[in-house]
């Protein structure tokens, strides 16, 4: 709609007269077209068709001398313009009855000469002005050009205010999209914001992360290159360097480019440069032989038959970037082959390209000059050459733009709608059958081919189609890589690799190294718990609580339960040791039943004996509750278990000690205890006894009983699965009535060890308690600080320690005697006095 309403206006304007006659003469020499043809409404293009101006230090004390031109280049768009032209004229379609001419003038890539060309379009070349030269409508409706970024910046700053429309085939400067500085600008090419995009899209998607840059040290270079380090930086690619070029700088500022890259250990180089200034570089490239390098091109170069078919440029053998997509123009080579000076006798632009292509002179008469009859035909040129058409098909394109929205406006000329002055979109299809239009910012849709540089069988280098990238396609399909038909850097199938760092594997993780990009990196492996199952993650994760990292630390794994097994060795030896007591226990018990009638076994009451032994076997049994996997009623049935089984041993072995006092009370002169604590008694004794830690241990069953708890909190990599004891007041309570009975039971014992009798089982008993007591006041320390399943462990050495003490202490003299000294198994051996002082 833009593009049209700028038409629009130029058409309509009516200029304003000078109310007074006023004549300005120009100062200098006119500017005047290479090459024109007046016609009903005309066309103005700018082209560099020589390479360079040679370059003058302008003193601004005198008029500048005229720029001087170097070597012929840019003619075949020209003359791609003036067929365009034609076809149009030719056409009944488009612009019926109005025929197009040109007027186009050589920028010799200079900003100067754009500037100088674009003013004389606006106004005209004669020599004078006057009022009357004003009424005239513009010399031309629109301007095509120019190639190169910073010359067009100046043309569209320069014709913009005048809503002049500039439409450029090959400046790709996203610069140009900024409506405010250029309201008037439109291309045919795509912007460097989206190549450059592409670019980096291009590079991540083959994994190089670590790439250096080589720019023009102008619009071009500078602004895709700054909007590649974005892209760049949001695809996670670092650049190792950037270095900047002119073709004007000296060889030494070539050799320090040339030593940079060869000093940095990225392997890939992104090239974002003009053509005129990449040359320089390349030949010194070449000099040097420097090889190995992946190049990655812009599409200013990257299908420039002439690097490809110059034999000392092999070394961009495998070089990929993006080109604008080809195209087929019917009848265009014909038209170029047909250019010949006698069509415009006076034309020195074409006899200076006739003395280019042919190598010969108009002015010579031996056997150098040119004659006139040299064909064009039978050249095989970058000029004759229609296979690569990339950059001219936008000069095509331009034109049909121009003329499609002139067609509009004189349509809506000839109409007497209201509509007639308004916008209307510019959106047609060519022959090609590409659609053209422009969006706000007057740019195209971005659409490339990937290009890579494949040798061909004469030597040079063939620009081989390996994809696309097309920007109005969602972003996970705009770019499609064909890879398995590309040639990489040195003709190598073989993928080069470009990284500051090499991927770091699942199980580690990224850390910058201090003072370097973030692309440089140590992999450090994850901390225990941690784990990462993705190459190249910054970040390690933690397992959850009931997990842990295995071995490779890229996997969670259920953390190993760990309680005291049947199965392992500890858990084995503590069941031995427990039938062992067990074992031991109903041996004495059978040879206590075996001699129950003689004076040892009834002596101190043998009910209480028996009744000891069967509590201690409850107390070898009970420690097999511990072990193995704990579950609800386990962890309930061997705290209680342990409680009351231990306080009937003790309670009976406190009922034997009393018995022992109260008997030696009883023989003295008018005692009568016996009777006090006869068998009733000694068994309501142990009853009640028991029954006080039964109680205790409802109560603890009852408000908070033991359960099954893993704990996670005490080793990180494993469970351990243990008794939760619910109530630790329960459980020292239980633990603490047992210390009382045996602390009293101790006393009581010391102070019956002495009494007279060959065989005064208080001494036993004190020995006993002795160690009863000494291994549970040792138990806590070590409970209290036990890990995990060595907790339960010493839980259950402290209970069979204890209990083979009784049983030892108690048991092992009597059977000594019934076994080994049964002539000692007699009652008045029993009753006699014993002169020995024991402990």
């Amino acid at each position: 709609k833009l593009f049209h309403s700028f038409f629009t206006h130029n058409l309509y304007s009516v200029p304003t007269f000078l109310e007074s006659a006023q004549i300005c003469r120009l100062l200098g020499q006119p500017a005047l077209p290479l090459l024109s043809a007046q016609k009903d409404i005309n066309i103005g293009a700018i082209f560099s068709f020589h390479k360079s101006a040679l370059l003058k230090i302008q003193p601004f004390t005198s008029k500048p001398k005229p720029t001087t031109c170097g070597s012929l280049r840019g003619f075949k768009y020209a003359q791609t313009l003036i067929f365009t032209i034609e076809e149009i004229n030719n056409s009944t379609q488009l612009l019926p009855g109005v025929s197009l001419g040109y007027k186009i003038y050589d920028s010799c890539s200079s900003i100067s000469q754009t500037v100088l060309s674009g003013m004389s379009l606006m106004n005209g070349y004669e020599e004078t002005l006057s009022d009357t030269s004003c009424s005239r409508p513009p010399a031309v409706h629109a301007i095509v050009g120019e190639s190169n970024s910073s010359p067009t910046m100046a043309l569209a700053s320069l014709v913009g205010p005048f809503s002049l429309p500039v439409i450029s085939h090959f400046a790709t400067c996203a610069c140009l999209s900024n409506r405010k500085r250029f309201p008037s600008f439109f291309r045919t090419i795509p912007s460097d914001y989206y190549q450059s995009r592409a670019l980096a899209q291009l590079v991540k998607h083959f994994g190089w992360t670590w790439v250096g840059t080589v720019r023009s040290r102008g619009d071009y270079g500078n602004n895709g290159i700054a909007a590649f380090e974005e892209a760049a930086k949001q695809e996670g690619i670092c650049i190792e360097y950037s270095e900047a070029i002119l073709s004007t700088d000296p060889k030494e500022q070539f050799l320090k480019t040339l030593e940079v890259i060869k000093k940095g250990t990225a392997r890939v180089v992104l090239a974002f440069v003009a053509v005129g200034d990449f040359v320089p570089l390349l030949n010194v490239i070449a000099q040097h032989n420097i090889t190995g390098i992946q190049w990655v091109g812009s599409e200013s170069w990257i299908t420039y038959r002439t690097f490809a078919e110059t034999k000392e440029y092999s070394f961009l053998s495998g070089a990929v970037g993006f080109a604008i997509a080809n195209a087929k123009l019917v009848g265009l080579r014909e038209f170029l082959v047909n250019v010949h000076p006698n069509q415009e006798p006076n034309n020195e632009l074409l006899k200076e390209f006739w003395e280019t292509v042919f190598q010969c002179s108009f002015r010579s008469n031996s056997s150098g000059g040119c004659t006139g009859s040299e064909k064009l035909a039978e050249l095989q040129n970058e000029y004759t050459d229609v296979s690569e058409l990339r950059i001219v098909n936008k000069v095509y394109t331009a034109v049909y733009a121009i003329a499609h929205t002139l067609h509009n406006v004189l349509k809506d000329l000839r109409s007497s709608t209201s509509s007639s002055k308004g916008e209307r979109d510019v959106r047609f299809t060519v022959k090609t059958g590409e659609d053209i239009f422009f969006d706000v910012s007057g740019d195209p849709a971005a659409k490339y081919d990937l290009i890579n540089w494949q040798p061909a069988d004469d030597g040079s280098l063939q620009f081989k189609y390996v994809g696309f990238y097309d920007s109005s396609l969602p972003s996970e399909q705009c770019l499609r890589v064909i890879q398995e038909h590309m040639i990489w850097a040195g003709n190598s199938r073989q993928f080069p690799v470009s990284v500051c760092s090499e991927s770091c594997p699942p199980g580690t993780r990224k850390a910058v190294q201090k003072g370097r990009p973030v692309c440089c990196y140590d992999c450090i492996p994850c901390a225990e718990g941690e784990i990462n199952n993705e190459t190249d993650s910054s970040d390690c994760f933690p397992c959850d609580l009931e997990y842990w990292s295995n071995e490779g630390k890229d996997k969670c794994v259920l953390k190993v339960v760990e309680f005291l097994s049947y199965t392992e060795i500890m858990g084995m030896v503590l069941c031995i040791f427990s039938f062992f007591g067990m074992l031991l226990t109903a041996i004495v018990s059978f040879l206590f039943y075996l001699h129950k009638e003689t004076p040892i076994v009834r002596a101190n009451n043998s009910e209480l004996s028996f009744l000891l032994l069967f509590s201690l076997s409850l107390c070898f049994l009970c420690s097999l509750t511990f072990i193995g996997q704990p579950t609800e009623w386990s962890c309930m049935l061997r705290h209680t278990a342990f409680g009351i089984t231990f306080v009937l041993c003790i309670s009976c072995v406190l009922g034997k000690t009393i018995v022992v006092l109260m008997a030696f009370r009883a023989t003295l002169p008018g005692s009568n205890v016996m009777k006090w604590f006869g068998p009733l008694q000694q068994r309501l004794s142990v009853v009640s006894l028991s029954l006080i830690q039964m109680i205790i241990c409802v109560l603890w069953l009852t408000i908070s009983p033991p359960f099954p708890y893993m704990n996670l909190s005490y080793y990180r990599e494993k469970v351990i699965l243990e008794c939760n004891l619910g109530s630790a007041l329960g459980f020292w309570a239980v633990l603490g009535y047992t210390g009382l009975l045996s602390i009293l039971c101790f006393i009581l014992a010391f102070l019956a060890r002495n009494l007279p009798d060959n065989f005064n089982e208080a001494k036993f008993i004190t020995f006993s308690m002795l160690i009863f007591c000494a291994v549970w006041i040792t138990f806590i320390p070590a409970y209290v600080s036990s890990p995990g399943k060595f907790t339960v462990a010493v839980q259950i050495f402290a209970i069979l320690a204890s209990s083979f003490s009784l049983l030892f202490c108690i048991f092992a003299p009597k059977c000594y005697i019934i076994l080994l000294k049964p002539e000692k198994n007699t009652k008045k051996q029993m009753m006699g006095k014993s002169s020995s002082k024991a402990l």
